[in-house]
């Protein structure tokens, strides 16, 4: 017996819309919602990756893509998170401060204008930059697709519950999700 490694849902009305706006202007950034956090003091970047990954694991939607089926838009959930989704690791701590501060602005303004592919994803990436030793940048860019603001807010109070969770070598005390 074979295991289903992806599953198609339809897409609501809104997804509908972004899709259907996104496919007039492909390569656009239009539609893309970036944040950059500013992290200062010590941190422990596996925790951090392993938090998103925990993340990428519990909600759906940012394992998913859009593509046309039979003419329609659809969502297809992957089992698991694209490889391009999960945290990569940009260290800058061996240039002075001045230019390391520099090139991590330049990182988040080229990451917040590089569009999405939603037909194959990722719809998040991620990216810390190590700015000083104890100095980073956590770039997170996700479409409007799968995110508002709303969404986000839950996103990096998970993400820190996740973190504090992995520093302690515990699980977050999150309850089940109750949609997808």
């Amino acid at each position: 017996m074979s295991q289903v490694s992806e599953y198609v849902f339809p897409t609501s009305f809104a997804q509908r819309r972004l899709w259907f706006l996104d496919s007039l202007q492909p390569g656009s950034a239009t539609y893309n919602v970036p944040t950059a956090l500013q992290l200062d003091g010590p941190l422990d970047a596996a925790a951090l990756a392993r938090a998103l990954d925990a993340i990428l694991e519990r909600h759906e939607i940012l394992r998913t893509v859009f593509r046309l089926e039979d003419g329609e838009p659809v969502q297809i959930v992957s089992e698991t998170p694209h490889p391009m989704s999960r945290l990569s690791l940009t260290d800058l701590s061996d240039r002075p401060p001045e230019v390391a501060g520099a090139l991590a602005r330049d990182l988040a303004e080229a990451e917040a204008l590089r569009s999405f592919d939603l037909a194959n994803g990722p719809v998040i990436r991620a990216r810390l930059v190590r700015v000083a030793p104890d100095q980073h940048v956590l770039l997170l860019a996700m479409h409007h697709i799968v995110t508002d603001a709303w969404s986000r807010g839950i996103l990096y109070r998970e993400l820190a519950a996740h973190y504090s969770a992995q520093q302690q070598g515990t699980s977050a005390d999150l309850p089940p999700l109750e949609l997808q």
